[in-house]
């Protein structure tokens, strides 16, 4: 091989490289970018945390649900539309508010 065809050689090789360490550089660029917003979001949602934290232990008492029988009808035969079975092949064994 010439001088020449050594040349265009490393010169391919090089671009290439150079190339991908651009890319890879981008990436990061972008990614540290996407963070910080991330990092904003994430400290409304951990203060969001917070705040239902506080809903769910003023809300421990328990208080009856009203027209309990009407609801868990409703819940049933929404299941049941939702599986496409019969409504009297559905037993719930639990209902409790949240």
């Amino acid at each position: 091989m010439t001088a020449y065809q050594w040349f265009i050689v490393g010169m391919g090789i090089g671009v290439v490289f150079i190339g991908l360490i651009s890319i890879v550089l981008l990436c990061k660029i972008i990614s540290a970018l996407c963070s910080i917003g991330d990092n904003k979001n994430k400290k409304v949602s951990d203060t969001e945390k917070k705040i239902a934290n506080t809903a769910t232990t003023v809300n421990t008492v328990q208080m009856p649900i009203e027209n309990r029988q009407e609801i868990i009808a409703a819940v049933s035969a929404a299941v049941a539309e939702e599986l496409g079975t019969d409504i009297s092949a559905i037993r719930i064994l639990s209902f409790k508010k949240i």
